[in-house]
This record gives structure tokens, C-alpha cells and sequence, in this order.
């Protein structure tokens, strides 16, 4: 980027910086919301719940459903398929 570009630019530096952080929360909402591991560990959390009365089976089994199918819709882990 040369001086005058940079220059001209200069005003938008801070609608960059916008899209640059709006880009890092999207992809760790994304993260949070379909890694296996973090789905895996909240079903774990889930079967407690349920186990010691904090949720009710009916609560429990919406929950699971939700995450088993945010789980599914990932498919494999590598993008290619299982053999």
C-alpha cells in the first residue's frame, strides 16, 4: 500500500477494524456452537442436569435434540467421508 493510498484510506480504518472483530465473534460463535468437543462436553452437562433434577426428561431431551442435530449437521470431521 503506498503513502497516498494509505492516506486515502485512513478514514476507514475503523470500519475495518469493525469487520475484522465482527469476523473473529462470528467465527468463535461458531466454534462454541458446532465444535464436537464443546457439543459433546454440554451433552455430558445435559445427562447431569437431568440425573440430579435440574431439568425435567422433557427439557433434557429438547436440549439433546438441539445439540445432536447441530452435532449431525457438521458431518464428518475432515469433510470427507467416513470409510
Amino acid at each position: 500500500m503506498g503513502l497516498f493510498t494509505g492516506l486515502a484510506t485512513l478514514p476507514l480504518a475503523p470500519v475495518r477494524g469493525v469487520v475484522w472483530i465482527a469476523g473473529r465473534i462470528h467465527d468463535e460463535a461458531h466454534r462454541q456452537l458446532y465444535d464436537p468437543e464443546v457439543i459433546k462436553q454440554r451433552l455430558e452437562e445435559v445427562a447431569e442436569a437431568r440425573e440430579s433434577g435440574e431439568l425435567t426428561d422433557e427439557e433434557a431431551t429438547r436440549e439433546e435434540d438441539e445439540l445432536v442435530r447441530r452435532l449431525m449437521s457438521q458431518g464428518p470431521p475432515d469433510g470427507g467421508l467416513e470409510v
